[in-house]
């Protein structure tokens, strides 16, 4: 089974079977003693030139005490073209990809309003801050009696940090919070800090339009509890009978390969079923790893057989993200709204090493027929600016409206028409990791 930057499994670290870009009789004695070193900066350059899809741009040998960490000789040896590979320890791989919890109020937030306020993107659903009321489009103003207009500004001047303005990652740690609804209306709670699970269904509703049932799924990762929020979502749809399918992405920064897989089966079944959901190429030296994986429900019982389906994307769509899109292309019509997606048709199938987990890029995909060269991202077919215009599913959301739209019209607005030929102009950017772009607390 091939997993996009996170996996159940870990495989323990072989022995190097040498590499880097020159093939000289030295650089080859240099490699493998290099590999014969127990040390963790030996083993992440070792399995980096067996494995990396880039493996030959790497330099053909190295000093590993000259790195502080593992982290820091990953990112001094990597090749310029890739934004993605990072490292992680053990315990920080548990925390984030299987026990999917962190300490905090449950929100994610950015600055808005001339840093004077914090818009809320979302909250999860048993942290404290929903518990409370807050909800995505509200703007926090106030935190403990002080403005946030003061805090930011502290923060910026190093006067402070966000254990003051939010208190240390603990059980029980307690800030009194007033956020202002869209409607301009304010409301106060005191918020308590606690581990907090990350739901990755942020909502799911189903709405009749104009005579059509549209179901309406927001999911913000693929992580393995994504396998049963997903059954639960399709089990809804269908017994509902939807009519179209509304797959917002904007925030989903990837994850697990098989629930993208799900994902995309759960989509349209019928249509799909024993067609290639993705294929596998890895480095020249690992060609025999290259595989092809159909599509398959995985843990999901319950799907749609629809023709078509909206994908709703922003520049943090990453990875498995484009993988539900470029898979599911060839076989149904995926109208894609918003902004370009981040551009990362490659991943990763981490090594232990130590007491680390290296996630260094090492193979791409590609879909049923070949395509997947999306190094620039995928474009949309009604680009539309994102903006937060109120909790999720409101009609005056604009990626969201663009949908209806379609729905209603089978095209896309002029707004989104005129926008087209901007931004096939626009060049990608080099963005930090997916999982970093929003402020969780």
């Amino acid at each position: 089974m091939r997993l996009l930057l996170t996996c159940t499994l870990l495989l323990g670290l072989t022995a190097c079977g040498g590499g880097g870009n020159s093939s000289s009789s030295d650089d080859d004695t240099a490699t493998t003693d290099l590999c014969q070193r127990t040390d963790v900066n030996s083993q992440v350059f070792c399995a980096l030139q067996r494995d990396y899809l880039w493996y030959r741009d790497l330099p053909a040998s190295i000093n590993p005490d000259s790195y502080n960490s593992p982290s820091a000789l990953l990112q001094a040896v990597a090749a310029p073209q890739d934004r993605y590979s990072f490292i992680l320890t053990r315990q920080e791989y548990e925390d984030r990809f299987i026990n999917a919890t962190f300490f905090g109020y449950g929100f994610s937030s950015s600055r808005v309003d001339n840093n004077s306020a914090l818009q809320i993107a979302y909250v999860y659903n048993e942290g404290s801050a929903a518990l409370n009321g807050l909800r995505r489009g509200d703007k926090i103003i106030e935190i403990e009696g002080v403005s946030v207009a003061e805090w930011l500004s502290r923060l910026d001047a190093g006067t402070a940090t966000n254990d003051d303005v939010y208190g240390p990652n603990e059980a029980g740690v307690m800030r009194n919070f007033v956020w202002q609804k869209p409607d301009g209306s304010e409301l106060s709670a005191d918020f308590v800090k606690s581990e907090v699970t990350t739901n990755t269904v942020l909502h799911r509703s189903v709405s009749n339009v104009d005579g059509k049932l549209v179901g309406y799924l927001v999911f913000n990762t693929f992580i393995e509890l994504s396998e049963s929020e997903l059954e639960t979502a399709f089990a809804d749809f269908a017994a509902q009978g939807v009519d179209e399918l509304v797959l917002d992405l904007r925030y989903n920064g990837g994850g697990l390969i098989r629930v993208a897989n799900q994902l995309a089966t759960q989509i349209a079944e019928d249509v799909v079923q024993g067609e290639v959901f993705v294929k596998y190429q890895y480095n020249d030296k690992n060609t025999a790893k290259n595989t092809t994986t159909l599509f398959a429900l995985g843990a999901g019982r319950s799907a749609l057989n629809l023709p078509r389906v909206f994908v709703l994307t922003t520049e943090a769509s990453c990875s498995s993200s484009e993988l539900v899109i470029n898979s599911l292309a060839p076989f149904v019509d995926v109208v894609q709204i918003g902004a370009t997606t981040c551009g990362k048709p490659v991943g990763q199938q981490p090594d232990i090493i130590g007491n680390f987990v290296l996630f260094a890029i090492n193979f791409q995909t590609v879909n049923a027929l070949d395509q997947g060269d999306y190094f620039n991202g995928l474009q949309p077919n009604c680009p539309v600016t994102a903006a937060i215009a109120g909790d999720w599913g409101v009609a005056t959301d604009p990626l969201y409206a663009e949908a209806l739209h379609y729905i209603n019209n089978n095209s896309c607005s002029d707004v989104a028409v005129s926008a087209a030929s901007i931004e096939r102009k626009v060049t990608r950017p080099q963005l930090a990791a997916p999982w970093m772009l929003n402020n969780e607390q």
